[in-house]
């Protein structure tokens, strides 16, 4: 089963259709990063894509200071 998302970016609606069990914690993220009821410029967009990228580096980082840790 699939659920359909959509965002309004530079005037141009967009459709994703993800997996029920994702569907709710990438709802959630984008209404944190867009406005799900109007439109969205591309600087928003491209704001949301480097604030998800740095989270994404930090998990990396995390991830390998714990693996150093666990090479004793």
């Amino acid at each position: 089963m699939s659920k359909r998302l959509g965002l309004n970016i530079g005037g141009r609606r967009f459709d994703v259709d993800v997996e029920d069990g994702f569907a709710p914690f990438l709802e959630q993220q984008m209404r944190n990063d867009f406005n799900m009821e109007g439109n969205n410029d591309l600087k928003v967009l491209l704001q949301a894509y480097v604030r998800k990228n740095h989270n994404l580096f930090l998990q990396e980082q995390k991830i390998e200071e714990i693996a150093k840790k666990l090479e004793i």
